[in-house]
């Protein structure tokens, strides 16, 4: 059964939108009402947001060795929460403007850990913080077929810093069991891949 939601964009009247900064990140400041559900329509209300396009993520499995290939980074919003602010996580890039999702991915994962997938499949399209932000992530698994054991890339002009990570699947079950998987695409990723691992797994190993 299909999920049915109340109201749709044309309930959402936008009388506002400004770009407020325009920097690495762009912050937009919109003056809106919407329909309640109570009936009629909200008062106007002025909301910040973030805008900072959409982004694909991917997890590559190596399902003959049974090992996921992740990568270990800084994260700057991360800083200030008492704990490391660097994230074990999948790879992920921006979307620019008129490029294919999955040839993103393909990329980012030549970029970020020198790792080639033939097979994509797509996990789940979602919203990390659709309260702030206007980002829409659309997250794959890719079929490894070739990543170093170890190594360090990214790339200098975006002033990346990124280590490859050779993971075994029940330990990266083991790290998100005991909330050690901190940033949502890849727990996201990993609860998925945690449901799906059999039928996955009769899909890409041979018979």
């Amino acid at each position: 059964m299909k999920l049915e939601l109340a109201f749709q964009n044309q309930d959402v009247e936008v009388l506002q939108d400004r770009r407020v900064f325009d920097g690495h990140f762009k912050l937009r400041q919109l003056s809106l009402r919407h329909r309640v559900f109570k009936g009629g329509w909200s008062p106007v209300v002025q909301r910040e947001l973030f805008d900072r396009g959409d982004a694909i993520a991917v997890l590559p499995i190596d399902m003959e060795r049974e090992e996921l290939i992740l990568i270990e980074q800084f994260r700057p919003g991360a800083l200030y929460r008492g704990s490391s602010p660097w994230m074990l996580e999948l790879i992920a890039g921006v979307i620019e403007d008129g490029e294919d999702d999955c040839a993103v991915a393909h990329r980012e994962a030549e970029e970020e850990a020198q790792c080639r997938m033939d097979e994509l499949e797509l996990i789940a399209t979602f919203f990390p913080s659709a309260g702030a932000c206007s980002e829409q992530i659309r997250c794959f698994v890719g079929r490894v077929v070739s990543a170093p054991e170890a190594g360090l890339f990214g790339l200098d002009s975006e002033h990346e810093d990124i280590r490859l990570r050779r993971v075994a699947i029940d330990q990266a079950f083991e790290w998100l069991k005991s909330n050690q998987i901190n940033n949502g695409h890849t727990l996201i990723a990993l609860q998925w891949l945690a449901l799906n691992q059999t039928t996955l797994r009769q899909q890409w190993l041979p018979a």
